[in-house]
């Protein structure tokens, strides 16, 4: 009975050794690090939190996979690729707002300042 266990150990041991790098994952959590950056996520504070959430995320990430946990690795990936989604959602919203007030103000000066 030992001798299974032990042989169950190993086996679960070498199937978690075995769980590729995620680096696919890391190329994508950067790149939608970038769009967020590009859609002005530094700027709008909500953005830029989650923005920061997902840099943390990827060197968190990168330390993992050096650690040889690369399982933990893409976990934590799949979390930095949501935030900077959500920064970039953010910010988007925020320029959405910001040109919706701009179309409003304009189309008040047309009906005479009313």
């Amino acid at each position: 009975m030992r001798q299974i266990l032990g042989l169950v150990a190993l086996v679960a041991l070498a199937a978690c050794a075995s769980y590729p790098a995620p680096t696919d994952r890391v190329n994508t959590a950067e790149a939608a690090i970038g769009r967020a950056q590009g859609a002005g996520a530094p700027n709008v504070p909500s953005a830029a939190l989650s923005l920061k959430l997902a840099q943390e995320e990827v060197q968190k990430a990168k330390q993992l996979m050096q650690d040889g946990d690369n399982k933990r690795a893409e976990t934590m990936l799949m979390r930095a690729q949501a935030d900077a989604d959500l920064s970039y959602a953010q910010a988007r919203e925020q320029q959405a707002k910001a040109e919706a007030q701009k179309a409003t103000e304009q189309a008040k000066e047309l009906r005479g300042g009313k």
